[in-house]
């Protein structure tokens, strides 16, 4: 079933001080017939981590080998892990109303929104920013800008990427590098 979400935050073109980056790992690309199996975010106050939230979660089906060659989660991993209505609830609860922040983030708010609709019938509308956007624009050269082709162009280690985290970890970084460029001075 292929859900509206009518109540989605806004994508934002700012360079936020407060914020939280979110990132999600998933048994696959579609929010309608995929699993979250991992969550993280980060807090970050005037630029400066205050705060993480970080969990894995049982999905309903088993885990295939190419979702743990790509990320490193395993179904013993997640075996004890909580199911994605209690993880979803936790994670709404810590992001609060604070705008969100990702690589590529419709992508993780999109599972993000339809999972709090599904499980508590809450819409997620905090507004985002995507840090892929200020790549596309500040980095047009580059083969392509994935988050770890940005990382590796700015010096950053993408050691640990696709672990969520990690993930967030790296985005902010490269959200820093690419504040840096003043890519909308000329707007």
């Amino acid at each position: 079933m292929k859900m509206t979400r009518d109540f989605k935050g806004k994508s934002l073109l700012s360079f936020p001080e407060n914020y939280t980056v979110v990132d999600i790992e998933t048994t696959g690309l579609s929010p309608d017939s995929c699993e979250i199996i991992e969550i993280s975010a980060i807090k970050y106050v005037n630029f400066e981590k205050v705060s993480s939230f970080s969990t894995l979660i049982k999905p309903q089906n088993r885990i295939s080998y190419f979702i743990t060659k790509l990320t490193g989660i395993t179904n013993d991993m997640v075996k004890d892990a909580p199911d994605i209505s209690t993880a979803i609830l936790d994670f709404q609860g810590y992001i609060g109303k604070d705008i969100l922040m990702g690589y590529n983030v419709n992508f993780d708010i999109n599972f993000l929104y339809d999972n709090l609709m599904r499980c508590h019938n809450i819409p997620l509308t905090n507004d985002f920013v995507d840090v892929l956007r200020f790549a596309r624009k500040a980095l047009p050269d580059l083969k392509n800008r994935s988050q770890t082709t940005v990382a590796e162009y700015y010096g950053i280690s993408a050691f640990g990427a696709h672990r969520a985290e990690r993930d967030c970890e790296i985005c902010n970084a490269c959200y820093l590098k690419l504040k840096e460029e003043n890519i909308f001075a000329s707007v």
